[in-house]
C-alpha cells in the first residue's frame, strides 16, 4: 500500500548505532497510518448509502408518524440526487480552502448528527432539513474520496477504488436488507431504526480523526500542485461524456432500488421474497465492486467492461419485461452486474485526470451533473406504470436508456486525460 514516504532521519548529529531505531521509527508508523487510512476510507464509503436505503423500507411509518402527504414523500425521494448534485459541485472549493481530509471528516460529522438528529425530528420540515444535512456529508465525500485516494495511493488507484466500491455497495445491501428487521428487534420504533446507523457515521469519524490530524493538510496543498487551480472543464468531451454516463447508470441505480421489488410483486412474487431478491441484486455489486476497478484500472481504456455491463442490463430487464417470475433470480443478478457501472464510472474518474486537483473537479463535475440527469428517471419510470398498468414499458425504456450510456461510456472509457482536453483542445483533438 502506497503511502507518502517518511523523512530520512537525521544522522549528523547522533552516533551510527543510534541511527538505525530513529529510521524504523518513521518507517513503522507510516505503514500503521496508511493501513488507518484504507479502513477509514472503507468506513467512509460504507457510510454513504446507509442514509438513504435505510429509510426506504420504513417510510410508510415515517409518513404516518410525522403526517407527511404523498407528494412531500415523493420530494423526499428526490432529495439525494438533488443534494449529491448540489453540494457535490462545492466540494472542490472546499478541498482546495482546507484540505480534502478535513472535508470528508466534516462529511462524517454530518452524516452522524444528520442521522441521529433526524430520529428526534417531530415534523416533515425539520426531518427534511436533517436529512439533507446527512445527505451533504454523503456528497462532497462522494466526490472528495477518490481525490485522497488518487493524491495517497497514485500507484493503487484500482484496488483502492474497489475497496472503497466494495465497502459502499456492502453498506447499501446491509442497510436494505436489515432496515426492517433491525427495527423490530428494537421494539417497531423507527426512530430507533434510523438513529442507530448514526454509530457506523461515528465510528467513522473516529477514524477519520486521526488521519486528519497525521496528514496536517493545509488549503490549496490539497489540490494536487500541478494541476491549475480552476481547470475550463466544460471543454473536455470525455468529461462531460463521464457525466452522462455517470447520470444514465444512476437513472438505472435509483429505479431499480425503488421498484425493483414491486415489480416482482406484481408478478406474484411475494414480499419476502421480492425483498430478497433487492437484496441479490445489492450483494453481488460487493465482490464485482472490488474486482471490476483492479481489472480495469490495469487497461488503457475500459471500453470492453462499459460494453459487458450495458449488456447485462438489457438482458436483465428483458427478462424482467416478459417472465419476471420464471427467471427471477437470473434477472436480479443480470440487473445487480449492470448496476456495477457505479464502480466502473469511479475508477474512470480517478484515471481521466493526471492530478488530485484534476480528479477533484472531474468528480464534482461527472457527479454534480450525473445526479441532476438521473433525478427525472425514478418519476418518469413510475408515471409510465401508473400509465399503462404494466411493466413492460418501463422496463423496456430502462432497456433503451442503457443504449445512450453505452455509447457515453465507450467515449468516457478511451484513454485521455481531461487536462490535455480543457487545456489545449485542439491537440487532444489532434490526437485523437
Amino acid at each position: 500500500m502506497m503511502v507518502p514516504m517518511p523523512p530520512a532521519a537525521d544522522t549528523t548529529a547522533s552516533p551510527r548505532t543510534e541511527a538505525r531505531p530513529q529510521t524504523e521509527r518513521p518507517s513503522q508508523s507510516a505503514k500503521y497510518l496508511g493501513w488507518l487510512f484504507a479502513v477509514a476510507i472503507a468506513a467512509a464509503a460504507f457510510n454513504l448509502r446507509p442514509v438513504v436505503t435505510s429509510l426506504g423500507p420504513l417510510l410508510d411509518q415515517v409518513r404516518a408518524d410525522l403526517g407527511m402527504n404523498p407528494t412531500l414523500a415523493g420530494l423526499l425521494t428526490a432529495v439525494p440526487s438533488l443534494c449529491f448534485a448540489l453540494f457535490g459541485f462545492a466540494a472542490p472549493a472546499a478541498a482546495r480552502r482546507i484540505g480534502p481530509i478535513a472535508v470528508i471528516t466534516a462529511g462524517m460529522g454530518a452524516i452522524t448528527a444528520g442521522v441521529l438528529a433526524r430520529s428526534f425530528a417531530g415534523g416533515t420540515a425539520v426531518f427534511l432539513l436533517l436529512t439533507a444535512l446527512a445527505l451533504a456529508g454523503v456528497a462532497v465525500s462522494n466526490v472528495l474520496l477518490p481525490v485522497v485516494i488518487k493524491r495517497y495511493f497514485p500507484e493503487k488507484v484500482g484496488p483502492m477504488i474497489g475497496l472503497y466500491s466494495m465497502a459502499l455497495s456492502a453498506g447499501t445491501a446491509l442497510a436494505a436488507a436489515v432496515a426492517v428487521p433491525l427495527t423490530s428487534a428494537l421494539g417497531g420504533d423507527w426512530r430507533y431504526g434510523l438513529g442507530i446507523w448514526a454509530a457506523l457515521g461515528a465510528l467513522a469519524l473516529v477514524l477519520w480523526l486521526p488521519v486528519l490530524i497525521a496528514k496536517r493538510e493545509r488549503g490549496e496543498r490539497a489540490g494536487g500542485g500541478a494541476a491549475p487551480a480552476k481547470l475550463p472543464i466544460t471543454r473536455s468531451r470525455t468529461a462531460w461524456a463521464l457525466s452522462c454516463f455517470f447520470g444514465l447508470q444512476a437513472t438505472g441505480a435509483y429505479v431499480v432500488m425503488g421498484w425493483l421489488p414491486k415489480i416482482f410483486q406484481d408478478a406474484g412474487i411475494d414480499k419476502g421474497t421480492s425483498g430478497v431478491l433487492l437484496a441479490v441484486t445489492m450483494v453481488i455489486g460487493v465482490p464485482v465492486s472490488f474486482v471490476l476497478p483492479n481489472l480495469a484500472a490495469r487497461r488503457g481504456d475500459q471500453r470492453l467492461f462499459v460494453v459487458v455491463l450495458a449488456s447485462c442490463g438489457i438482458a436483465g430487464y428483458a427478462g424482467l419485461a416478459l417472465a419476471p417470475a420464471g427467471g427471477a433470480w437470473v434477472w436480479a443478478v443480470l440487473v445487480g452486474l449492470s448496476n456495477c457501472a457505479f464502480p466502473l464510472v469511479l475508477t474512470m474518474i480517478g484515471l481521466r485526470a493526471r492530478t488530485a486537483g484534476g480528479v477533484a473537479q472531474l468528480s464534482a463535475f461527472a457527479q454534480g451533473v450525473g445526479y441532476l440527469i438521473s433525478i427525472p428517471g425514478p418519476i418518469l419510470i413510475g408515471r409510465i406504470y401508473q400509465i399503462t398498468g404494466e411493466w413492460y414499458w418501463p422496463l423496456g425504456f430502462l432497456a433503451l436508456l442503457l443504449v445512450p450510456q453505452m455509447l457515453f461510456g465507450l467515449r468516457a472509457a478511451r484513454a485521455r486525460h481531461i487536462e490535455d482536453e480543457a487545456v489545449h483542445p485542439e491537440a487532444a483533438r489532434a490526437k485523437a
